[in-house]
């Protein structure tokens, strides 16, 4: 992919910065011939496999090593090796739901500097910057929202599936994706569901809200935020209505849903592209990408963050600067589909002009960063993403059979005013 003279401006300044972070290098680990090993810990996939060798052939003292965990198991990992000091990868992939937490717990992160604020959407910049001005993440992706679906699916079914009929279904709202999901019910495909969880829908839709768990003031709003309850009752009539798969985001069972071909439609920030590729290699061209619901919004999205208790931290700065730098957030998003957190790139033709051959040459480049102008970001408090957890859990009682809607909502309201306390 040839990058444009901005993209490869931005690059260079970054580049600048980073060497400018290494004439600070005292020597250390790295320094004096030996190979240091950096341990980067991640969740789903950041797309970063080819970034890594390009890495390690410019610079021979450093091998990669890359772990993955699922999402809860990720974070509630990190949390546990902050506490203890000890255990802590060199560089942690950290979800927009549980950067807040980072925040408030800024002294175990190691400081990035200020050098590269100007590249950042604001608000990115700003969601991972302590009280006392420290920055401890770089921003990887936004998320944007939109809905990916199976082309194959909805022909069986009698729906509509060129992009923009399938957009014009729901244009008017989630009560018309609805709608169009009772429509594929009745003439759905053998062993397939309109949308795969209610969880997943719900992260959508509360998405959309100006305000969501939190208000300003890191107040935790659930039980009187309107908003939060109309996305609820949202995702209830959809499970009731036999529209969802009943499957858990990030569980073992969803990540094969997708290669079995259990549902036709899903909530689709940017980054959730990558996840279809990686679980639905098979159905290439089959897949496709509409306009979301009620339009904007915003689900997700990380950043790479340096814990202070690494042993190479001054060689894990410099990596995390290299892999969220202009030129490499581009290359991201024409192969993964991750869309960069800088603005700067969005108006560049390899990125605004890009179609995605396995989404059957959506305009993913359009449609996502069209998305990323408009989002107005949600703000997002310390236990953003443990509220988020135990929505999806009070909704999988419901689709389980467990408990009825006003049952799950009281237990709900209870668990998240517990995470307050």
């Amino acid at each position: 992919m040839r990058l444009s003279r901005t993209v490869r401006a931005l690059a260079a300044a970054t580049a600048a910065a980073i060497m400018l972070t290494a004439c600070g290098d005292s020597g250390g680990s790295g320094s004096d011939g030996d190979t240091v090993t950096l341990n980067v810990n991640l969740f789903g996939n950041f797309g970063y496999k080819a970034l890594y060798e390009e890495y390690q052939q410019a610079n021979p003292s450093i091998k990669i090593k890359e772990s993955t965990a699922a999402y809860n198991d990720h974070h509630r990992d990190l949390v546990t090796h902050l506490a203890t000091n000890s255990g802590a990868g060199d560089i942690e992939g950290v979800d927009t739901g549980f950067i807040a937490q980072m925040r408030e717990v800024g002294k175990q992160f190691t400081d990035l500097g200020t050098e590269r604020e100007s590249e950042y959407l604001p608000w990115k910049w700003q969601a991972s910057l302590t009280a006392d001005g420290k920055q401890i993440g770089y921003g990887t992706d936004v998320g944007g929202l939109a809905i990916c679906y199976r082309r194959d699916f909805f022909e069986q079914a009698g729906l509509p599936t060129e992009r923009d009929q399938v957009s014009a279904l729901w244009a008017s709202g989630w009560d018309a994706y609805l709608e169009a999901g009772r429509k594929y019910a009745a003439k759905a495909p053998a062993g397939t569901s309109f949308f795969d969880g209610g969880g997943q829908l719900f992260n959508a839709v509360i998405g959309q809200a100006p305000v969501g768990y939190y208000s300003e003031g890191s107040t935790i709003v659930v039980a009187s935020n309107p908003e939060v309850r109309k996305a609820w009752d949202l995702s209830v009539r959809a499970i009731q209505d036999g529209l969802s798969a009943k499957l858990i985001g990030s569980s073992t069972e969803w990540n094969a849903g997708f290669a079995k071909g259990q549902f036709a439609t899903i909530a689709c920030p940017a980054w959730m592209m990558a996840k279809i590729k990686d679980q639905s290699k098979d159905a290439s061209g089959k897949w496709d990408v509409a306009s979301v619901p009620g339009g904007g919004g915003n689900w997700g999205g990380s950043y790479l963050t340096v814990p202070a208790q690494g042993k190479h931290v001054e060689e894990a700065k410099k990596l995390a600067a290299w892999l969220t730098a202009p030129e490499q957030q581009a290359k991201i998003f024409t192969s993964q589909g991750l869309l960069p957190s800088i603005p700067a790139l969005y108006d560049k033709p390899e990125i605004a002009e890009y179609k995605d051959p396995f989404f059957h040459d959506a305009p993913v480049g359009k449609l996502f960063t069209t998305a990323a102008k408009e989002l107005k970001p949600q703000y997002q408090g310390p236990r953003t993403g443990d509220i988020q957890t135990t929505i999806r859990d009070g909704l999988v009682r419901i689709e389980q059979g467990k408990q009825t809607s006003e049952e799950s909502w009281t237990q709900t309201v209870s668990d998240v005013e517990r995470l307050a306390k």
